[in-house]
């Protein structure tokens, strides 16, 4: 499988028409749930899928011999280039995602971040133009709050899970998991489901009647 050339082929695609294919294969569970969305309107990411998973602790504990951002840091540092991330922090205060953090892992080449929480900073993140998608946020850091627990295991986010190597669809519309051993075939029939509206599309602006068009390309 060529990840580059899957990845380019996926990011000419969009969600509704992934969902499509998705659902005719009897794989409809496959949408995040609808309050992850992007830090704004034009934000969109598509890319195999790199996991995190991780766990908030008691506010008050602290001790000023660990170093608790550590982890996260070397998380940084070791994000994959040409991944999307995708984090299930079990944390439904925190912002599992900062300035310095979406500037890292841009500058790694890693191609965005989706995370079943918070995200903060979104302003700065917008002006770098690195793609976000989260469920909320917040101002609140996760300094002696949370660590990271597992890198590329699985996870759940709502009722889909999520293993590595996963291909990721998010756009305006939401966000859409293809599994990884059928991501070539349905990248595939996405591109013919394309292909087909846009030929019902140019029908119907020619004149075409709009259920003579139906019945021709069996698309709408």
């Amino acid at each position: 499988m060529d990840i580059a050339k899957l990845t380019e082929r996926l990011d000419a695609c969009y969600s509704g028409a992934v969902y499509d294919v998705m659902r005719a294969r009897g794989l409809e569970n496959c949408v995040l749930p609808h309050s992850i969305v992007g830090l704004d309107n034009e934000t969109r990411v598509v890319g195999p899928i790199s996991t995190l998973r991780g766990v908030a602790f008691d506010a008050n504990r602290h001790d000023e011999e660990v170093d608790y951002l550590l982890p996260w840091v070397e998380f940084l540092s070791t994000a994959p280039a040409g991944h999307v991330v995708l984090c299930q922090p079990n944390s439904e205060r925190l912002a599992l995602m900062g300035e310095l953090s979406a500037e890292t892992l841009k500058v790694r080449g890693v191609r965005g971040y989706i995370v079943d929480g918070g995200s903060r900073d979104n302003s700065f993140i917008r002006s770098i133009g690195f793609p976000v998608f989260c469920r909320f946020r917040t101002p609140r850091d996760i300094v002696a709050k949370w660590v990271p627990q597992g890198v590329d295991d699985p996870i759940t986010i709502g009722d889909v899970l999520i293993e590595a190597g996963d291909f990721v669809v998010a756009d305006f519309d939401g966000v859409v998991i293809i599994p990884k051993g059928i991501v070539e075939d349905v990248v595939t029939e996405v591109e013919e489901v394309i292909s087909a509206e846009d030929k019902v599309r140019a029908a119907i602006l020619a004149g075409t009647d709009p259920v003579d068009a139906y019945k021709t390309y069996g698309k709408f």
